[in-house]
């Protein structure tokens, strides 16, 4: 039953993405190819402390199998204990190059394959990151989830399967995803040969954010910007009776809002995000959609469940999502958000931050030093790095730059392009550059 409930958890991963500014590389179908070799079982089977949990069918050339690698709660102290980390391996062929990709949160157990694997023809390590989903110790020590730690864990995945597959690892992921992989190879830079990441922000201090304002002040048109504000004030004003639906909504479904606090407050967050979202997911195409102020109760409240997706404020969901906003609240860091136009109206002042989603027994403490160490190794000595990000995606309002030190690494931007950017969408000249350059890096 568990299974199953993370399993809907993480369909609903991608909403909880946009409400925590992220989201992950979209899912791309397998491709035809060479019957994968009889004897992979007892190969992944030798390595030691990896167990497939089942395997599962796969695309026609593949194999697909769910698995668990034992990992130390904290590296620095394996004697101490660990849990099970929870993989997946879409198999190819092992003369192939291997991409490990993250989403940076559970990790889905359907059969799918990132962009580079495809565009590498290669297999596909998934992995969960620690605290998410299964994968956490029984007994949880809060400080061991820092972005050292999830590197370590990594790093062990291909320590552990590069007996099987020798060829070149490429790693992966997109928004939370792209950014643990930044992190990985800040940490463990010879791991792979190249990564790839798309969509990730960079939150170099968290003290000073006013570039995501101004982004958001001068992305689109001013009309579009203009109409938002409105809507939002026009939610506000109507939220005894849009509140009151929210909270019979929960109530339908035996949900509630004990971990924010109230379904008054989880929906004055939903209004205050709601720009910054709406960007990110969709973006000028989709104005002519936004409700105007007197619109009915019914079509406003549609708009903000679908664009701020409220589902993923109640408890089913947003307890599952408590180690992310605990990594935002003390190394990440967090986008602010605009409320001058909507001052008379607001009732939770610094409600939109990370710890509204944390538990107050749970300490937090900001390291603002991780991100630094982060973004000066990609500036000083960063190398095969690529970043795709969309033009309009406010999420990277902050994003990685290279510098002086970068070796043989590439920013790229699809114009007009949201939070969902893949490489097949940069202009034909940057895909086809982007493209080579992750073929070289995986060796194909």
């Amino acid at each position: 039953m568990l299974r199953r409930r993370i399993g809907r958890l993480v369909a609903q991963a991608a909403a909880v993405a946009l409400l925590a500014g992220t989201a992950a590389v979209p899912a791309v179908a397998a491709e035809p190819g060479p019957v994968a070799p009889a004897d992979i079982r007892a190969a992944i089977e030798a390595v030691p402390g990896l167990r497939i949990i089942e395997e599962k069918p796969a695309a026609p050339g593949f194999r697909f199998f769910v698995l668990t690698l034992h990992q130390p709660a904290d590296h620095r102290h394996p004697e101490r204990g660990g849990f099970e980390q929870r993989l997946t391996l879409l198999h190819r062929g092992t003369d192939r190059p291997t991409v490990l990709y993250t989403s940076g949160y559970a990790v889905s157990t359907g059969q799918y394959r990132s962009e580079p694997a495809e565009l590498g023809d290669g297999n596909q390590v998934s992995t969960e990151q620690r605290f998410f989903g299964t994968s956490r110790p029984e007994r949880a020590d809060w400080n061991d989830l820092d972005i050292w730690q999830a590197a370590a864990d990594h790093h062990h995945v291909i320590e552990a399967l590069h007996a099987v597959y020798r060829a070149p690892w490429i790693s992966t992921g997109g928004s939370k995803g792209g950014m643990t992989t930044v992190y990985h190879r800040r940490f463990y830079p010879q791991d792979v040969a190249g990564s790839i990441a798309y969509s990730a922000p960079n939150n170099v201090d968290d003290r000073e954010d006013s570039a995501y304002l101004d982004f958001l002040r001068t992305v689109g048109t001013p009309e579009c910007r203009g109409a938002l504000q409105a809507t939002q004030r026009a939610l506000l004003e109507r939220r005894t009776t849009l509140v009151a639906r929210y909270q019979a909504w929960a109530d339908s479904r035996g949900d509630g809002f004990r971990l924010v606090g109230s379904a008054d407050k989880a929906f004055e967050i939903a209004v205050l995000r709601a720009p910054f979202m709406f960007w990110q997911g969709r973006g000028q195409a989709a104005c002519p959609a936004v409700p105007t102020p007197d619109a009915s109760d019914d079509a406003l409240y549609e708009w903000l469940s679908q664009v701020a997706q409220l589902p993923v404020y109640a408890d089913s969901v947003a307890n599952e999502f408590i180690p992310y906003f605990y990594q935002l609240g003390t190394e990440l860091g967090y986008f602010p958000v605009d409320t001058d136009h909507l001052s008379d109206l607001i009732r939770y002042p610094g409600a939109t931050e990370p710890r509204t989603f944390v538990p107050g027994d749970i300490p937090m403490h900001y390291r603002p030093q991780a991100m630094r160490g982060v973004d000066r190794w990609v500036r000083t000595r960063g190398e095969h790095l690529m970043f795709v990000n969309g033009a309009a995606d406010p999420s990277v309002a902050e994003p990685f730059r290279l510098g002086n030190g970068s070796q043989d690494s590439y920013v790229f931007q699809v114009p007009g392009g949201t939070h969902s950017t893949r490489i097949a969408q940069l202009p034909a000249a940057d895909a086809a550059t982007a493209t080579a350059t992750l073929r070289r890096w995986a060796g194909v």
